[in-house]
């Protein structure tokens, strides 16, 4: 008998406390989840760490209590699909992946549980999915009517616009075509305008009900630098600010992966490499030991990250300007999933627009694609380069308005602006003349110290001396040229060759500039972030420690922290799947001395007390 809208809502909200252990919804949770009970369609876009897994989760429990069948969790993330398996079975959920990390067998049995109907939830990589054998097992499912909802997790994949596109989501809509009475519902933390039609296109959601969170993060801070000395830079950071914590650093090679986590070594810092020229025993060793032990720096190339629920990572460092702001911002998003401050921090150069600008147009795309990736890669230099709040201008690009956070460096300390549209002129000038004069094209050191009038001996020996523009910039800093050039870069006015030794060209832009009809505005170059209004100061390697706890509370959270990494350890599982933080810092501070003392603690279902509420009341006991 279907349940009416109240019976409903006492359903999943029973759900939420029994087998979660939350008392209350976050944000639009209890709408999207209510609307996927009842069998609706839904495209959600919900930020990292926003909850989007309690909104397929909770209507698989509760649909399949109902009859219903199971429910089919389509990702291409191995990590995640560990972590969340683990974690339901954690709190008591049927749940089971198939992927390539399973023996021949091991994924026999699991076919042979999903046929049985012993699952609530499945969770499968999209290529998996659309196998001939796979639908032929889906197919019996929906005959039986034990097929309950499709949920599609890192829906942007589906986009050519989306920042980690993969052509077999297209396949993806065999499963409207083919089981168009099962609900479907897709995810995603990232996808502007563009690539939520494109979802709702390629995944014929267009009658779905979009439900579309708040992008903000307001416990990250942001901060972008212009970069000097760009690991000087990051271990000035680290030290100072999150010495002992876990963290993320990106880098944008293979090489650069390796040199950066070695110097990190070096300099007392525990950080592991993960790219995907590793060997794979490797690169799992590393990521298991990331997720397992506390304080470790992962130094990777954006082959890690997607899936990681690691709660407790406190920043997000790019050395290297990402491709775009979805990128960007799902990457960052990575920090502070658990709610506490987190930082994300950046450095970017000239080099960075200019390898970034060349990867668009060596590419074998259309121009109209390209096109498009040039206006994406745009909006980032323009966040980079902006001097008005970062959180604003990261808002507004997913279409949101907001006001200036105070958490971001330009909010800290409002950079100078200065006008570089005469700089922008002579460069423009420079460039042309010395293609006019020698036929062909230089580089931008050179470029720039013709305009600042230096002697070199490349100057003096192609008498670049006696050009016209020679010395007229003199009063303009190295900085000052790149930054300009970064912003001509950007906006088309000047184009890198890349099979001429990234020699500068002037384009069909460059002649409303040089006009003076486009103006240039630009930060003031700084070399070191803003000073924070609470910065952090840099700790060893300890546990931190929750500040709302007193002494005898704080010594409770550490046995509570030591017995749970033994619990962790034997049950081969990162120690948040067993218990959050916050919940060991709320047992600690009620310092619990029944089973009924623990009812009620936020993370805390009933298959967790039954597992653990002893085990917890004797490390309480021993304090």
């Amino acid at each position: 008998m279907p349940l009416n809208l109240e019976q409903q809502i006492l359903s999943i909200q029973h759900i939420l406390q029994e087998i979660f252990g939350y008392r209350e919804f976050r944000g639009p949770q209890q709408s999207i989840i209510e609307h996927t009970v009842a069998g609706g369609d839904a495209l959600v876009l919900m930020p990292t760490g926003g909850g989007k897994s309690l909104c397929y989760q909770i209507p698989a429990i509760a649909r399949q209590r109902r009859g219903l069948g199971i429910t089919l969790v389509i990702s291409p993330l191995i990590a995640l699909m560990h972590d969340q398996v683990g974690a339901l079975l954690e709190a008591g959920v049927s749940a089971a992946f198939l992927n390539s990390t399973l023996s021949g067998d091991e994924a026999y049995q699991v076919e042979q549980r999903l046929l049985r109907g012993d699952l609530t939830l499945l969770y499968a990589a999209p290529e998996r999915v659309t196998t001939p054998r796979f639908l032929a097992q889906l197919d019996s499912l929906h005959q039986r009517g034990q097929l309950s909802l499709f949920a599609i997790d890192e829906a942007h994949c589906v986009s050519q616009w989306g920042h980690d596109f993969r052509p077999e989501y297209r396949a993806l809509t065999v499963l409207h075509e083919r089981y168009a009475s099962v609900p479907r519902m897709a995810l995603t933390a990232t996808a502007d305008t563009l690539t939520r039609a494109d979802i709702l296109e390629r995944l014929q959601l267009q009658d779905a009900r979009q439900f579309v969170s708040s992008f903000d993060r307001p416990n990250i801070s942001y901060t972008i630098v212009e970069k000097r000395d760009a690991t000087q830079q990051l271990l000035r950071f680290i030290s100072g600010e999150h010495l002992g914590d876990a963290g993320i650093v990106y880098c944008q090679s293979r090489k650069r992966v390796e040199e950066v986590a070695n110097l990190l070594c070096d300099e007392g810092i525990a950080a592991l490499p993960y790219h995907a020229g590793l060997d794979n025993k490797v690169r799992q060793a590393n990521q298991d030991q990331f997720l397992r032990s506390e304080g470790i720096v992962m130094v990777a190339t954006i082959a890690f990250g997607m899936g990681i629920d690691k709660p407790d990572v406190r920043f997000v460092a790019h050395l290297d300007m990402p491709k775009n702001i979805e990128g960007y911002y799902q990457e960052t998003g990575r920090a502070g999933r658990d709610g506490e401050p987190a930082d994300a921090w950046m450095c970017y150069g000239l080099q960075d627009v200019v390898n970034q600008r060349r990867m668009i147009d060596e590419s074998p795309a259309e121009e109209a694609f390209k096109q498009g990736l040039r206006g994406k890669l745009d909006a980032l230099l323009g966040l980079s380069e902006a001097t008005d709040c970062r959180r604003v201008r990261l808002l507004a690009y997913f279409g949101e308005a907001s006001r200036p956070c105070g958490n971001c460096d330009n909010c800290f300390s409002p950079p100078a602006v200065w006008d570089g549209t005469d700089a922008a002129r002579k460069l423009l000038s420079t460039i042309y003349r010395v293609q006019q004069r020698d036929g062909i094209s230089y580089g931008a050191v050179h470029i720039s110290d013709i305009l600042r009038g230096k002697n070199t001996e490349k100057i003096l020996q192609r008498g670049h001396q006696s050009l016209s523009t020679f010395g007229l910039g003199a009063d303009f800093s190295e900085q000052q040229l790149r930054g300009v050039l970064r912003q001509l870069i950007a906006i088309g006015a000047v184009t890198v060759d890349a099979q001429a030794f990234n020699t500068l060209q002037l384009t069909d832009a460059s002649r409303a500039v040089l006009k003076g009809e486009v103006a240039v505005q630009l930060r003031q170059s700084v070399s070191t972030p803003a000073a924070r209004k609470a910065k952090r100061a840099g700790t060893s390697a300890a546990v931190k420690l929750p500040a709302a706890l007193d002494l005898p509370a704080q010594e409770r959270y550490l046995a509570l922290k030591a017995w749970r990494a033994e619990v962790a350890k034997e049950h081969n599982l990162p120690a948040y799947v067993i218990f959050h933080d916050a919940t060991l810092a709320a047992i600690a501070q009620r310092a619990p001395q029944s089973l009924d003392d623990l009812q009620g603690i936020s993370g805390i279902g009933a298959k967790k007390l039954e597992a653990y509420g002893q085990q917890v009341l004797r490390v309480m006991a021993a304090e």
